[in-house]
């Protein structure tokens, strides 16, 4: 039996001996290897925490010290630790262990949610009440230098050192790293520690030198103590972190065990708050990792472990349109400008970026700065593109509203992962965006149905100066493009009948899922028109007169349900005096468990003979109460 399998919970890592623990960190890495190979999921960051997370729970005693892990994805080698090795074959299966922590799993995962920066404010309430309640808990954040750069981190960090009897230890990951390299100030400056020998070493060597004078070495020695805040500040600059208040250890080796539990072990016994701050290396341990120029393996489909070559080459997606698309735009417009949150290849700002990099912002994880800088861009006389995956765009609301509307600034957003997702879980399922935008006074939201028509609309969102504009649409492979039949003001028609039975409007790449179930319904003798409205927000006053002529409108989308274009378009119909039935198909608000994203879409019944099925259970229904008995 391997090491690892005998590992039941924490405590059994205090049991073993310098070479098992070798050994564990070894086939550590290999698990991550060939799961991640198989399923797909973060490989790059999980092989840097390997010996931190050893370390952290042979010091800790989880759950009653509680780890809050900044993101959730380095924290695979946490749920092998914590009894879970044996199932970690079906890590982002559905039925199988999440890609996140997942307080279903187990005791010792608390904090779920995959958005950067979150950590430290978790860890200060815990601190907090671990406080109130009289409890000698501690409490452990492990935040990343990417995490860091986020200002809700800062706002955390400034509230921890008020208090310093908070137990309370900060685990800096530096790996360089969020998605890509850290970018700001403050990677710059966690940069000059990283790559500042001298410190150690010359303390050391003065330290050497005086205690060779037997009288005075020692006093002097002392001495020196008493100013080693300056030398530390010049030979190895963490004052910023000891001028907060917050006690710095570091930096340490994250890839030798023995340094960094030495480390937490200074920071448990100090009973105040403590930053330790280790260095690692992401994908440490797999040289195919470390050596992959774009993202050291951060995020990796199913691939061959070997070569490191993903096993099989996906379909162009919707995000390679967006990336040609937008270098194109920026080649005939050079008051065009990009905005991304530490995620450039992710959202496909990299074309961009090489060929225009002075006109390409990575601001870090940093999203509601991203949205208020985008405003002065646009003030400034540029037309900012701010490229995110949508359930980022939930952090900025507040900007987007006040910052960017209200000051009818020209700012466009692409949307990225809009709608269900799947595999990254509930916090990462972008349905939430057409409920909030719908409520931003003047801006326009559109949701291009395929390739095509997210050219085309990506166009016309930058051609509006005097107001916000919104371009979202769906993760994966985008699908073929369906050639309309008309275009009414701002719609299209995709399909038509003479007979006018129902009125299914389409909502982006849900279109051909439309398409077949109208195809359905008409092979059932009904006569159905396919819309598709494009734009989302406002909804085309034609499109709105156009349902009163029908029997039944059915809307489809994968959006929130609440407030989203069916919940608009019902509203429209009401306002406008026009009794057409309305039918929503759209996303129930839950937080989904992962699993891929057209099981979550057929669970839902946003599958063509779902929505087929229940319309003409409908028609049936209306027919009975009209006291026409049969399908009509």
């Amino acid at each position: 039996m391997s090491v690892l399998d005998t590992i039941v919970g924490p405590a059994d890592l205090r049991t073993l001996t310098t070479a098992q623990l070798t050994e564990l960190a070894a086939e550590i890495r290999e698990r991550l290897v060939a799961s991640v190979a198989a399923n797909g999921g973060h490989l790059g960051p999980n092989l840097g925490v390997v010996e931190l997370t050893m370390a952290i729970h042979r010091v800790f005693e989880s759950p009653a010290d509680r780890i809050v892990w900044d993101t959730g994805h380095q924290a695979y080698v946490h749920k092998m630790l914590t009894g879970r090795a044996g199932e970690f074959a079906t890590l982002r299966t559905e039925g199988g262990l999440s890609g996140y922590p997942c307080q279903a799993e187990s005791e010792h995962d608390w904090v779920e949610n995959s958005h950067a920066s979150t950590s430290l404010s978790y860890a200060d309430g815990m601190a907090k009440a671990n406080a109130i309640l009289g409890k000698d808990d501690h409490v452990v954040a492990v935040i990343g230098d990417g995490a860091l750069t986020g200002g809700m981190a800062w706002e955390a960090l400034n509230n921890i050192a008020a208090d310093k009897s908070r137990k309370l230890v900060i685990v800096v990951n530096d790996n360089g790293r969020s998605y890509t390299p850290t970018v700001g100030g403050l990677a710059n400056h966690l940069t000059s520690i990283r790559t500042n020998p001298r410190y150690e070493p010359t303390l050391h060597a003065i330290k050497e030198r005086l205690n060779r004078t037997s009288r005075v070495g020692p006093v002097a020695y002392d001495a020196l103590h008493a100013i080693k805040k300056g030398i530390k500040d010049v030979l190895a600059p963490q004052g910023m972190f000891e001028d907060l208040g917050i006690k710095y250890l570091g930096p340490i080796d994250g890839h030798d065990l023995e340094s960094v539990e030495l480390a937490l072990t200074r920071a448990k016994k100090f009973n105040g708050p403590v930053l330790v701050h280790v260095l690692t290396t992401k994908g440490h341990g797999y040289d195919i990792a470390v050596n992959n120029e774009n993202d050291q393996m951060h995020q990796a489909n199913p691939f061959d472990r070997h070569t490191g070559e993903a096993i099989s080459m996906a379909p162009a997606g919707w995000t390679s349109v967006f990336r040609d698309e937008i270098v194109r735009i920026a080649d005939e417009r050079p008051d065009i400008v990009g905005i991304t949150a530490a995620m450039l290849y992710p959202v496909g700002l990299d074309a961009f970026a090489d060929k225009f990099p002075d006109r390409v912002f990575d601001v870090g994880i940093a999203e509601q700065h991203a949205v208020t800088s985008a405003a002065g861009l646009a003030m400034g006389g540029l037309h900012p593109v701010v490229a995110l995956y949508s359930t980022f765009l939930n952090r900025a609301f507040d900007q987007v509203l006040l910052d960017v509307a209200l000051h009818k600034c020209g700012v466009t957003f692409v949307l990225d992962r809009a709608g269900v997702t799947g595999d990254d879980g509930a916090s990462h399922n972008g349905m939430w965006d057409m409920s909030l935008l719908q409520i931003v006074p003047t801006l326009r939201l559109a949701a291009p149905r395929d390739g095509a028509q997210l050219r085309e609309q990506l166009r016309e969102a930058v051609d509006v100066s005097d107001a916000p504009t919104a371009v979202r649409f769906a993760k994966g492979p985008v699908a073929d493009d369906l050639v309309a039949l008309e275009r009414i003001g701002s719609f299209d028609v995709l399909s038509r009948d003479d007979a006018k039975d129902v009125l299914i409007v389409a909502i982006g790449s849900l279109a051909h899922t439309c398409v077949e179930a109208a195809e359905i319904l008409r092979s059932a003798g009904h006569g159905v028109t396919v819309a598709d409205p494009r734009w989302v927000k406002p909804l085309d006053s034609e499109l709105i007169a156009m349902a009163a002529d029908f029997g039944l409108v059915v809307t489809v989308e994968d959006n929130g349900r609440n407030g989203g274009v069916g919940s608009m378009f019902t509203q429209a119909l009401l306002d406008a005096d026009i009794n057409t039935p309305i039918r929503v198909h759209a996303v129930d608000q839950q937080f989904y468990l992962h699993a891929k994203r057209a099981v979550i879409l057929e669970r839902l019944g946003l599958t063509p003979t779902a929505i087929a099925a229940d319309t003409e259970a409908v028609l049936n229904a209306n027919a009975a109460r009209s006291g026409n008995i049969g399908v009509i």
